[in-house]
């Protein structure tokens, strides 16, 4: 038990430190469409999304495990953060939100980012559930704890280190398997930015690090485990809207009266 908590220290410790260090130098060159305004009418960068995926990447690559289960890591937190950043800068200015928005589009014939981002986040899954199980089932299972995982995170993105705070709650108990510890790092390192309102984490980071966690739930359950991830995970993407305004009301009351002045300035009269 002690040697995995010291991978899992590790882990985490160079994931904070690349998280870091991404997020610093991408400050140093700022780009105006990696901005965005926030709920509160701040003007905030989206620069800790790709830090934290990178640092959710490097930090599982450095643990002493199976190539396949690193690989499969590596593979779901670089293309779920690649398709989120896609959207992130794409479809910054489309108001269509959820699958059935994007599905809709498609069957129309129009190929949204959102719809990119399903489909290749869907593909990435299946790659890394193979990479992680043996039977079809289970490889099957896999990819929809992983995909649900990021899904979930992306729906927790509605307020300053909310999603940052559900990867470090969700992530804690799978700390002895090791595997979380690289996404529970890359979070925590950039929180306090997060939470005072100076960056967000966007599609880029929070689908990046809901899969990572997805992977960590995946590597160490059997079939009944998965099984039980999935079916709450797949309620909760049919619940996304509810559960996305649960997080918000949460968060809002934990804010008090300075949630409730930004609304008021901001608000439409």
């Amino acid at each position: 038990m002690g040697a995995t908590f010291g991978k899992a220290a590790v882990s985490g410790a160079v994931a904070a430190a690349v998280a870091r260090g991404a997020y610093r130098a991408l400050r140093a060159r700022p780009r105006r469409h990696w901005q965005r305004t926030n709920y509160a009418g701040r003007t905030v960068d989206l620069y800790a999304g790709p830090a934290v995926a990178l640092g959710a990447a490097v930090g599982t690559a450095v643990l002493p495990l199976p190539a396949r289960t690193r690989y499969a890591a590596v593979l779901a937190v670089l293309a779920a953060g690649g398709c989120g950043a896609y959207d992130d800068l794409v479809g910054a200015d489309d108001p269509r939100r959820g699958f059935c928005a994007h599905l809709g589009a498609l069957r129309d014939g129009e190929v949204t980012s959102g719809a990119v981002k399903l489909f290749g986040i869907g593909a990435a899954r299946l790659a890394a559930g193979a990479l992680l199980k043996e039977r079809p089932a289970d490889r099957v299972l896999a990819g929809v704890v992983i995909a649900g995982s990021a899904h979930l995170v992306n729906l927790m993105d509605v307020r300053p280190a909310v999603a940052a705070a559900t990867v470090l709650a969700l992530g804690a108990p799978g700390l002895p398997g090791a595997l979380a510890a690289a996404p529970m790092g890359a979070a925590a390192a950039l929180v306090a930015d997060d939470l005072g309102e100076r960056t967000m984490i966007g599609d880029t980071g929070a689908h990046a690090l809901g899969a990572a966690l997805g992977v960590a739930i995946v590597a160490g359950r059997g079939r009944a485990g998965l099984v039980a991830h999935a079916a709450g995970l797949v309620a909760a993407t049919v619940y996304g809207d509810r559960v996305s305004r649960f997080a918000q009301m949460l968060s809002d009351r934990r804010q008090g009266p300075r949630t409730r002045q930004h609304r008021a300035a901001f608000s439409p009269v």
